[in-house]
């Protein structure tokens, strides 16, 4: 493996007590770099004033909360990083809160409890198979889909798509 040693990771989760544990796992791994905010709104903060490489963000903070993080992070004119990886966080992973998060950005997702093993997968998945971007009219993040269809026919795929020949 790797070292890691080289990134620099934002933390941001409002209690201080999975903070220690989440960057005590970081640190054991060979993560040196470990910058922390307590919030949403403080971790944009700290993307303005670090060279940060990827973020794991909790889900539930107050004022602002992970989802809207990421949101801003994605589409805000003046975001740091559109493209910065994130890692999403959560005690509470029903469906809803996975497709909030997948359709707010998020490049991968993390449930609480968490174990060193399912950190360093989710940061390796970042780094050795990140996804292309994808910018539609209501979305722009990682592409959602995690494999291409076998009988994927290009852009031209739907009924309702204009053929190749109609375009030229």
């Amino acid at each position: 493996m790797t070292s890691l040693a080289a990134i620099q990771i934002l933390l941001v989760d409002d209690n201080p007590h999975m903070r220690t544990i989440a960057s005590a796992v970081l640190k054991s791994a060979g993560i040196k770099k470990v910058v922390e905010a307590s919030d949403g709104a403080q971790a944009l903060e700290m993307l303005r004033e670090h060279a940060i490489d990827l973020a794991i963000v909790d889900y539930n903070m107050f004022p602002l909360d992970g989802v809207e993080f990421t949101r801003l992070v994605r589409n805000s004119p003046d975001s740091a990083n559109p493209y910065l990886p994130i890692i999403m966080m959560t005690g509470h992973s029903g469906k809803k809160r996975v497709y909030d998060a997948r359709d707010a950005g998020v490049t991968e997702f993390l449930v609480k409890p968490i174990t060193a093993k399912a950190v360093l997968d989710r940061i390796q998945a970042v780094i050795w198979r990140p996804r292309p971007f994808v910018k539609t009219e209501g979305y722009f993040g990682p592409d959602r889909r995690r494999s291409a269809a076998a009988d994927y026919k290009g852009p031209f795929r739907r009924a309702t798509d204009q053929s190749r020949d109609d375009a030229a």
